[in-house]
């Protein structure tokens, strides 16, 4: 049964990941007030589990709260001067990211299904 549960400890750790590049992609648009602090992308921190049983997300660490300055003056928050602070998120990069996560959760629940099928043909032998 090792098999499936390190394929579950990837499953958890992509499902998190998918997490917080949606949350990411979700505020790439969100502006702040300009004396205030941009959203702050989040991205995880992963490290295996002792005796090679897996992994497991150690901590969500933020991206900069700086974000940058744009001007738009018609926006609800801007400044007197028309600026408002944005995420200093790369679309196209969280994007990228989005399909190597999905690619790696897709992946641990095809070893998870194989492992399973496995297992109950082993049964089956030994029902034989």
């Amino acid at each position: 049964m090792d098999a499936i549960e390190i394929a579950g400890t990837a499953l958890n750790a992509h499902q998190a990941w998918l997490n917080a590049i949606s949350n990411n992609i979700a505020n790439v648009n969100t502006a702040k007030a300009s004396s205030g602090s941009a959203f702050q992308a989040e991205y995880l921190q992963v490290s295996a589990v002792e005796n090679n049983q897996g992994v497991q997300v150690d901590k969500v660490v933020h991206g900069s709260a700086a974000g940058r300055l744009v001007y738009d003056p018609t926006n609800a928050v801007a400044s007197t001067d028309g600026y408002v602070r944005m995420p200093d998120i790369d679309l196209g990069e969280q994007m990228s990211t989005l399909i190597m996560a999905q690619r790696g959760y897709q992946a641990n629940a095809a070893v998870v299904d194989r492992a399973k099928t496995s297992y109950e043909a082993a049964l089956q032998i030994g029902r034989s």
